[in-house]
């Protein structure tokens, strides 16, 4: 482990900033089987008689330090740009992905030594919290506004867009670009939610041929 530093006091917003920081850079490291006070304690420079006072165990500082930095998306107030809003929350996504919070939870996910329930309280503290998948706070957002029926918005619609934007990462080491984001929106959640024509034709880069639709 490198060196952390010495300790320095620190209250309120900085000392909370530090240990934030502190978790995410320890359970990426150390996988979420081996997180523990001590390491989070040296990591931030901080005593570990600290943490206890605000958490009761080294998973609940990580679950807060998730909740916090975890961006929620921000639909248009006058629900008149539901394509672009729908670019914007992948555009967080991927933003997201790539910030230690993100890659964090790429470590948690993937470790073969976690309890199952530590899954189950991201995506019940953190996830549903900040509004579900990336996607979900806007196709609400414009579903209540009347620009197409709720009912359309399965759990697969929902998912679509974060499902493609973690495949291209996965298959490629780097997040999508913007037109690899439209992409998206255009040819697979647009067309899933009735607006927008389906892709009809392939040219030679692989993307179907499309036209740019936006809510009315």
């Amino acid at each position: 482990m490198a060196d952390h530093g010495t300790r320095t006091r620190r209250r309120g917003a900085e000392l909370i900033n530090a240990i934030h920081a502190a978790v995410l850079e320890e359970v990426a490291e150390v996988g979420i089987g081996r997180l523990t006070m001590d390491g989070i304690g040296k990591r931030a420079a901080t005593p570990r008689t600290t943490l206890y006072r605000r958490w009761s165990d080294p998973v609940e500082v990580l679950v807060d330090a998730l909740f916090q930095l975890h961006p929620v998306e921000e639909p248009a107030p006058g629900a008149d740009d539901l394509r672009g809003d729908l670019v914007r929350s992948l555009q967080l996504m991927t933003e997201w992905m790539f910030s230690p919070a993100g890659r964090a939870v790429a470590a948690i996910l993937m470790d073969p030594q976690r309890n199952p329930r530590v899954a189950e309280v991201l995506y019940e503290r953190v996830f549903a919290q900040r509004g579900g998948t990336f996607t979900t706070t806007v196709l609400r957002h414009y579903a209540e506004r009347g620009h197409f029926p709720a009912e359309l918005l399965t759990p697969v619609v929902t998912d679509i867009g974060e499902a493609l934007v973690t495949k291209y990462a996965l298959d490629n080491g780097a997040p999508p670009g913007d037109a690899e984001l439209e992409a998206i929106v255009d040819q697979a959640i647009l067309p899933a939610v009735g607006l927008g024509p389906r892709p009809t034709a392939t040219g030679s880069s692989g993307t179907a041929t499309r036209s740019s639709p936006r809510s009315e």
